[in-house]
């Protein structure tokens, strides 16, 4: 094996092997560092330089084709398609690297991405999963936690899938936080298309789209498990908003404990099936969380929330706190509250103008 230093022009090897398809992270991160980190070298290894790395790696399963594979990628043209569409490249050897996600055993050699690393704190990360098909409940509790983190500098890492994945990112956007995207496709596909606004307003000034699939990789369904090990490895612990017991957010679960994070649940409706995995996540140690204050305790972080934040008296803070024990009607508040209807109505119209609660389509009352 030989040694060398680093080279400044190295980009393109690390380009061409995010085009390895087919050879394994785990792989070509044990081959990386069987090179002491260099990637050229890693992207010039010869037969014999992978019978070595397999004496002294018994236990990694070699790709058959990983030097055939290799001939047929030109670096020069990987870095250069990149480039002319914009795309930015971080590599393992870039000081901005995060340095949790080396910390994992099948950390991307590099990534593509969208958007502005700078304002992102990569030591206060935390990622978001769960289902598709989630209930307003889940929805609406996770809004309720990253709220509770407003004005930090808290990151939220999620997939920008449909339904719990997109809420966290609104949420984190709403609440002034950044907001980092994994997606499981090439960076020329804006996926899915219901969240293409979305998509765009993250990397336009929101956060960052991060990819470790070459651009024009499409969004096909093997690339999405692979990519939560990376929502993941970004993040110090991950918050789970309903889980079916087989589902991509119970592979994300599964990754966090496997790279030694900290795994919290939102409890949900036990007749909800998509919180089968959330009680048995929790059975089984996962931390019950329903609060920012919580998720902080679990981190053993100690944020200070904004000093300004709107302090809740009298009829205000009755009307807040009934509301979030469940979504109310005017009539039903007036009534529990023993209210007058008019002050009531003023009361609501100016917690609703201070953006502390809404009205559903079905004229429920809920904290924002």
């Amino acid at each position: 094996m030989q040694q060398r230093m680093f080279k400044s022009d190295n980009t393109k090897y690390y380009c061409a092997s995010l085009a390895l398809e087919g050879v394994s992270p785990y792989f070509k991160a044990r081959l990386f560092e069987f090179f002491n980190c260099d990637i050229e070298l890693f992207w010039n290894s010869k037969k014999a330089d992978i019978e070595e790395f397999s004496i002294n790696n018994p236990d990694v399963k070699i790709p058959k084709t990983f030097l055939s594979k290799k001939e047929k990628i030109n670096p020069d043209l990987e870095l250069e398609n990149a480039l002319k569409k914009g795309y930015k490249i971080l590599k393992y050897d870039d000081e901005k690297y995060p340095e949790l996600l080396k910390q994992i055993a099948d950390y991307p050699l590099a990534l593509y991405y969208k958007g502005e690393l700078s304002g992102i704190n990569f030591n206060s990360t935390i990622a978001v999963v769960g289902s598709r098909k989630a209930s307003n409940n889940a929805k609406e509790s996770l809004a309720s936690i990253i709220s509770g983190m407003k004005n930090t500098d808290v990151t939220i890492v999620s997939g920008l899938a449909y339904g719990i994945d997109a809420k966290a990112h609104e949420c984190a956007i709403k609440n002034n936080l950044k907001t980092i995207a994994i997606i499981g496709s090439g960076l020329d596909f804006e996926y899915p298309s219901s969240n293409k606004d979305l998509y765009r307003e993250i990397y336009e000034g929101a956060g960052v789209i991060f990819s470790e699939y070459p651009p024009s990789t499409p969004p096909v369904s093997y690339n999405f498990p692979a990519r939560n090990r990376i929502v993941t490895g970004l993040s110090f612990g991950t918050i789970v908003a309903e889980a079916a017991k087989k589902s991509g957010a119970m592979i994300s679960a599964n990754y966090t404990l496997e790279q030694n994070r900290e795994l919290m649940c939102i409890p949900g409706l036990i007749s909800n099936p998509n919180c089968e995995g959330i009680y048995h996540l929790i059975k089984n140690g996962a931390s019950v969380i329903t609060s920012a204050q919580d998720v902080f305790e679990c981190l053993g972080w100690d944020f200070n929330q904004d000093e300004t934040q709107i302090k809740l008296t009298g009829i205000e803070k009755n009307i807040f706190d009934t509301i979030q024990i469940e979504p109310m009607s005017f009539d039903a508040l007036s009534l529990k509250l023993d209210v007058d209807d008019s002050e009531l109505m003023v009361c609501l119209t100016g917690m609703e103008l201070k953006g502390l609660i809404k009205q559903t389509n079905t004229k429920y009352y809920i904290s924002n």
